[in-house]
């Protein structure tokens, strides 16, 4: 079996019609045994299916989708399982337990039978994805790198030293655009005047990474309102939709009989991070 994401720095990729690259996993026995990362070498939903089917994949896992790209992917035998978001690797490993559930055609705004944030807060921006989280712009930045593709190897750390993520253990590196917004505030700026091959170790409070918790991104509802929500347990993750039909990432904090709790910050809101970056190369776009 092979499963392909829409990818971008580990995440999921929001747009299916604009992604640049697909990370492919091969599945044997219900287990991912490998997997690469492969650029799309274009745009457009035809065009993109077409190099889905030529790979072989069975499934695609995404995040917005629309009609005629259901439709390309329909005619190439290609399962669809978009409404995804967060970590690629999750979302795939999700796929493979029966947890993910796909909302299907989610680009013109029509949801699923599933529960909608409504005028919710769900979170803020996220480390490594280019998707809109908020669509709030993006500060302007100076540095010698700012607008070129720069490519990164790094280790993030809590403040006791615990290591949450690494490029290092991966073997691959991080590439995006520097000051383009598809990373947090702090690791863009640390990376803007940096020298090829130079190393910085990097504090950031929670305003320079995740931002701070908030309380409106937390609700309750009826389990009744939520399809599939007397199947979730306390701190499992689900995939909702707020009122603009994007995808996003939940986690539950209580249940009773009759309510569930949801929390849509990041779980990295209100950390201060380290990080260890060195850049390893810098070119134009």
């Amino acid at each position: 079996m092979r499963i392909a994401v829409t990818y971008e720095n580990g995440e999921v990729f929001q747009h299916f019609g604009h992604t640049e690259e697909f990370k492919i996993y091969e599945v044997e026995n219900g287990q991912v045994v490998s997997s690469h990362v492969i650029s799309s070498n274009g745009s457009g939903h035809g065009a993109l299916a077409s190099l889905l089917g030529d790979r072989k994949v069975d499934v695609l896992i995404c995040g917005g989708i629309g009609g005629g790209a259901q439709a390309a992917l329909t005619e190439r035998g290609i399962e669809l399982c978009s409404g995804a978001a967060g970590n690629a690797d999750q979302a795939v490993d999700a796929y493979l337990r029966g947890e993910l559930v796909s909302s299907g055609v989610n680009c013109d705004h029509h949801h699923d039978e599933g529960h909608s944030c409504g005028d919710h807060d769900c979170g803020e921006g996220d480390c490594h994805s280019g998707g809109c989280h908020g669509c709030q712009p993006q500060p302007t930045m100076k540095g010698k790198n700012v607008g070129k593709k720069c490519r990164v190897h790094y280790r993030g750390t809590f403040n006791d030293g615990t290591q949450f993520d690494s490029s290092y253990d991966r073997g691959e590196t991080l590439d995006f655009i520097c000051g383009a917004g598809m990373m947090i505030p702090g690791f863009d700026a640390a990376v803007a005047n940096m020298e090829v091959g130079e190393t910085v170790q990097v504090h950031l409070m929670p305003s320079e990474a995740y931002g701070e918790s908030d309380p409106n991104a937390i609700f309750t509802v009826a389990i009744a309102d939520v399809s599939g929500a007397e199947e979730l347990a306390v701190g499992q993750q689900a995939y909702l939709q707020n009122g603009y039909g994007q995808p996003v990432v939940v986690k539950v904090t209580a249940k009773d009989e009759k309510t569930i709790t949801f929390d849509a910050n990041h779980e990295m809101a209100g950390k201060e991070l380290n990080f260890t970056i060195e850049l390893v190369d810098v070119a134009e776009q």
